[in-house]
């Protein structure tokens, strides 16, 4: 909402990406307040944000989907964020919705953030189809590593000048700075990656809904791990590229998940992989049944794969891969959201800053933190089941 922010963008380099027409600014922010974001700055500029996504969308041939991509500790993000979320609900309710929502890290700088939140996670739970979780900390990490391989040598990996890993000087940017530029690019190879079917040919294309129709059985556990390899662009770094199979374990891995987790130590309750470049269907097939093993999915749904193909690589790659996973390793995060709520909440610290706006109540808070723990306690029980026994659904019987 804040003028100056906006007008930044307006004159950096990513100015012709926006319509300057759609844009709808305020002379400041939210002020890290959920309640000022949804319910103030909501109410009060619903009508023009109502009007310029009906304009929006009757642009569109074929409408698959809206994504909203926000913050979750801040107040703009999390508060306006969530309630353009719940009109897109009321004036779309036939198109899917998919959430990329920034969490925040444990050492954030604002102290407010457990708060807006839990708050935003309330609306994640009832009005989104699909979220794709992502933590700032994993991608300062996925960062540093990109940086201590250049610095390292390792694959003769060289910087490229002026891109968003290197510092106007050339040199490869000081690990202690925040890269936002080079985090920012990581989620939006994310969105290219998830997007590339609608936009490119390819051989086994998926439509954005197909995703969610595959890799959510249950309304509520819709947040999906989501993993890039590779994780740099051409714009980046040079390094050669990574074998066909190496791809498909880096995928599983740890280090290029997009929120701290390990997935292979979870349960699935499904797995979408979108590959694009010269890949053949046989390729996936094979790496799938390679790597089966080394995952437990739920006993219902042992086969809960999803697959997609298109032909034409990122920019300078000759493939890459997606990983969306609807995994139980998402939990620690909400349970450690949960947790720096919980230590806020107790002294009732800083709720005075919402309970002034009109509409929010303490009931809001309860029901939100009400809303965290039902959701943990599904992964909860989901958990339980792992590493029990597998049950062959039953054959029909023929009678002779």
């Amino acid at each position: 909402m804040e003028a100056g922010v906006v007008n930044e963008i307006l004159q950096g380099p990513l100015r012709d990406v926006f319509d300057s027409k759609q844009l709808i600014t305020d002379v400041s922010g939210s002020g890290n307040n959920w309640a000022v974001g949804h319910k103030l700055y909501g109410y009060r500029y619903r009508e023009n944000i109502v009007e310029k996504l009906r304009k929006t969308a009757e642009h569109c041939d074929c409408l698959q989907c809206f994504f909203i991509i926000h913050s979750m500790g801040g107040g703009t993000g999390s508060g306006l964020g969530t309630f353009v979320l719940n009109l897109l609900e009321d004036e779309f309710p036939e198109v899917y919705r998919f959430v990329t929502s920034v969490y925040p890290s444990g050492e954030d700088d604002v102290i407010t953030s457990p708060y807006n939140s839990v708050l935003a996670m309330k609306e994640l739970n009832e009005h989104a189809d699909c979220v794709l979780p992502i933590e700032n900390e994993s991608l300062f990490d996925i960062v540093n590593k990109i940086h201590q391989m250049i610095n390292s040598g390792k694959l003769g990996s060289t910087v490229k000048q002026n891109s968003v890993v290197t510092s106007s000087a050339g040199s490869a940017k000081s690990v202690q700075e925040k890269p936002f530029d080079a985090m920012n690019n990581i989620v939006a190879n994310l969105l290219l990656n998830l997007t590339s079917s609608a936009r490119f040919e390819g051989s086994l294309n998926m439509d954005l809904n197909e995703i969610s129709m595959n890799l959510v059985p249950f309304p509520r556990l819709h947040y999906l791990v989501s993993s890039l390899t590779p994780l740099y662009t051409l714009a980046d770094v040079n390094v050669p590229s990574r074998r066909l199979d190496q791809m498909f374990s880096d995928a599983f891995s740890r280090d290029h998940q997009l929120i701290q987790a390990d997935p292979k130590h979870s349960l699935y309750l499904a797995c979408a992989l979108l590959v694009r470049g010269n890949v053949q269907v046989s390729d996936l097939r094979r790496n799938i049944e390679r790597l089966k093993p080394s995952l437990h999915f739920v006993s219902w749904n042992q086969e809960g794969w999803k697959t997609g193909l298109c032909s034409v690589p990122p920019v300078g790659h000759s493939h890459s891969l997606l990983a969306l996973a609807n995994n139980t390793c998402v939990k620690p995060t909400f349970t450690e959201l949960k947790d720096r709520f919980m230590k806020l909440y107790k002294k009732k610290a800083h709720l005075h800053h919402y309970l002034h706006i009109d509409g929010m109540e303490q009931s809001c808070f309860s029901e939100a933190i009400s809303s965290l723990s039902d959701l943990i306690e599904e992964y909860n029980e989901l958990d339980a089941t792992k590493g029990g026994p597998r049950t062959d659904p039953s054959r029909l019987k023929i009678a002779v």
